[in-house]
């Protein structure tokens, strides 16, 4: 079975894909990887952190989704009222924006490093943007 690694910050987790849950995004997530980009502090929902993916789109509709993801369940929001954008939470977290409450399809979740979750939201937090990839191993 194909994990996940995520590289964000000085931290690496491993996470597994919900392939049985959320099959449409799991294959739209992989044509994707590896994905580079940066992580930053959410703005509107809890303790979390985000890639913002601007005017791209996965071509998949809602599958597997929630608003309140548990930490280390990596959510996709496809884009529609608000820019796509990758969550990462790592606490409570309640997902919206400036616009209201969205839902995002739980692609993943972290099954190792789940105990550095809260440093990573802090240090995002207090000191800014980290580099963040998701690959495939």
């Amino acid at each position: 079975m194909a994990m996940l690694r995520i590289t964000a910050g000085p931290f690496t987790f491993k996470a597994r894909w919900e392939e049985e849950r959320a099959p449409k995004t799991v294959d739209a997530i992989r044509r994707m990887l590896p994905l580079r980009s940066k992580l930053v502090h959410v703005r509107w929902s809890g303790e979390s952190t985000w890639v913002p993916m601007g005017d791209r789109r996965l071509g998949v509709s809602y599958e597997n989704h929630t608003s309140h993801p548990a930490p280390g369940e990596i959510l996709v929001y496809p884009g529609g009222i608000s820019e796509m954008e990758v969550l990462f939470p790592y606490g409570a977290c309640h997902f919206s924006s400036k616009v209201g409450q969205l839902a995002g399809n739980h692609f993943a979740t972290v099954v190792e490093g789940n105990e550095h979750l809260v440093e990573l939201g802090r240090l995002t937090l207090w000191e800014g943007a980290q580099d963040f990839v998701i690959e495939e191993v």
